[in-house]
């Protein structure tokens, strides 16, 4: 037997390592995912007046804070029974929209695109943002950095802070749009749609053209048959801000569509003993372990899986690019890697969801809250996080005080997956003990897809958190293990 290991792993958010053990033969006999990091904001929620939750949670991540404070303020308006006005929808949905936008230009450019952009088995000094621009040309590169630092600069305006805003509040947000902001607005959501168009176009000339790229996309190595699961409107369209969580099972036939009140009848939680990450799954199909199929519970989300649950899309452009992809590779779609050509496809809609905001006369009407006026004792809410559907759920007292708090996060809804996809790919990729850097990336790119935030998706379970300390010599030599459970 020979243990692999890749520690840390890289481009994501948050922290985890990789361990493969080979067998006599040299091939994988299982490959693991795991995460370290504990996350306590439920814990460090209790105590604490719910008006703080929106600023609280927005800080288990850095990356992906607008998530967590819009699920915390639609949380807040269920608690106190009080629904935004139509412009404070608006002017949130348009927040949701622009940060949606940039982030997953991140994602696209830096963190996963260096693995096609630049290419899988590329030197690994090579796979950055250095190789992009290499590749792409600086200017190439410069406009997506404009582009992400103007879509910021509007949700400072809006949120009154980039990384960590401030805007939400129960019942609607906590300033309006002036009137000499708009245009700016309006400017911008211009020059999104241009670069959204772009990226799709780049995506196409340097992967879809690229017939090693379409295979590996294809392969059985990078592919799950799943159920899926994602917001959609009334139409069943992809909806990013609210709507009904629908889940599709492998055939893609609709299995439930609930509303978020019900989260706890559909989605359960189990746990293993060599990572601090809870695993969700289907209660109503059951645990059956690290499986996929349609006996098995485990489910997917984040956008492939929004695609897969949605009969359409909101905004033109972005649907006939759906339907570009879903032509090429039927539906629902299982192959892992196709999260990136999803992930761009969201882009255009939220480019074109920016746009028709900007331009509703509504949205800058001053009508900007209904003040709660309702004792609140429960409420949950949820959002489509870039990583994918995103649940806050909150008990207080009379007083507001939170008593308990529980959030579902997307990465924790994906874990599961994410742990079949390291395996398989490690099987396929990993043979007979030939193992060198490109192919250690190739396994790494099996999570990298769904772009992960462990940050946000760990904790452990209630009451109890084992600590476990390696104490190595100057050598390298394990010289004492620590464990202490708290």
């Amino acid at each position: 037997m020979r243990e692999i290991v890749v520690d840390p792993i890289t481009r994501l958010e948050g922290h985890g390592k990789i361990v493969i053990i080979l067998n006599d033969e040299g091939n994988v006999d299982h490959a693991y995912i795991q995460i370290p990091e504990l996350r306590g904001f439920e814990k460090f929620a209790e105590g604490r007046a719910v008006e703080d939750m929106p600023q609280i949670t927005e800080r288990i991540c850095g990356v992906c804070p607008m998530a967590h404070h819009m699920a915390s303020t639609k949380t807040l308006d269920d608690l106190y029974k009080c629904a935004p006005t139509p412009t404070a929808r608006k002017i949130r949905e348009l927040m949701y929209n622009i940060f949606m936008l940039e982030d997953h230009a991140l994602h696209v450019y830096i963190l996963g695109g260096p693995d096609f952009i630049v290419g899988p088995t590329s030197p690994k000094e090579e796979r950055n943002i250095i190789g992009v621009i290499n590749k792409v040309g600086k200017e190439n590169v410069l406009k997506v950095i404009s582009m992400r630092k103007k879509l910021r600069e509007i949700n400072l305006m809006l949120g009154g802070k980039t990384i960590h805003p401030v805007a939400g509040v129960p019942g609607g947000v906590s300033r309006p749009i002036k009137d000499d902001e708009i245009e700016r607005i309006k400017q911008v959501a211009r020059e999104s749609v241009e670069f959204a168009r772009f990226t799709l176009k780049l995506f196409k000339d340097l992967v879809l053209k690229n017939d090693q790229y379409f295979k590996l996309i294809t392969s059985d190595a990078y592919t799950h048959r799943t159920y899926y699961m994602g917001l959609v409107d009334e139409k069943n369209r992809l909806n990013f801000y609210d709507g009904k969580i629908r889940v599709v099972d492998p055939k893609g036939s609709e299995h439930a569509k609930f509303d978020v009140h019900q989260y706890y009848d559909y989605i359960a939680e189990h746990v293993e003993p060599w990572t601090y990450i809870k695993f969700t799954y289907l209660k109503n199909v059951g645990w059956r372990g690290f499986i996929d199929g349609e006996n098995s519970g485990i489910y997917s989300v984040a956008p492939l899986a929004r695609l897969n649950v949605s009969d359409s899309l909101a905004t033109p452009e972005a649907h006939a690019a759906y339907e570009e992809m879903v032509s090429m590779l039927g539906k629902p779609v299982h192959h892992t890697l196709a999260n990136h050509w999803a992930r761009i496809i969201e882009m255009i809609q939220a480019a074109e969801t920016i746009q028709e905001l900007a331009n509703d006369p509504e949205i800058t009407d001053k009508n900007i809250r209904n003040i709660p006026k309702h004792t609140p004792s429960e409420g949950m809410g949820v959002t489509e996080a870039p990583r994918g559907t995103l649940i806050h759920h909150y008990k207080t007292d009379e007083k507001g005080v939170v008593r308990q708090a529980n959030l579902i996060v997307a990465t924790q809804n994906n874990a599961a997956r994410i742990a079949l996809s390291i395996d398989k790919a490690a099987k396929h990729l990993i043979r007979q003990g030939q193992i060198n850097d490109g192919l250690l990336n190739m396994v790494e790119m099996a999570f990298r897809a769904y772009d992960p935030c462990h940050a946000c998706g760990t904790h452990t379970l209630p009451g109890s958190m084992p600590i476990i300390v390696y104490i190595y010599d100057t050598s390298g030599k394990l010289l004492n293990v620590v464990r202490h459970n708290l």
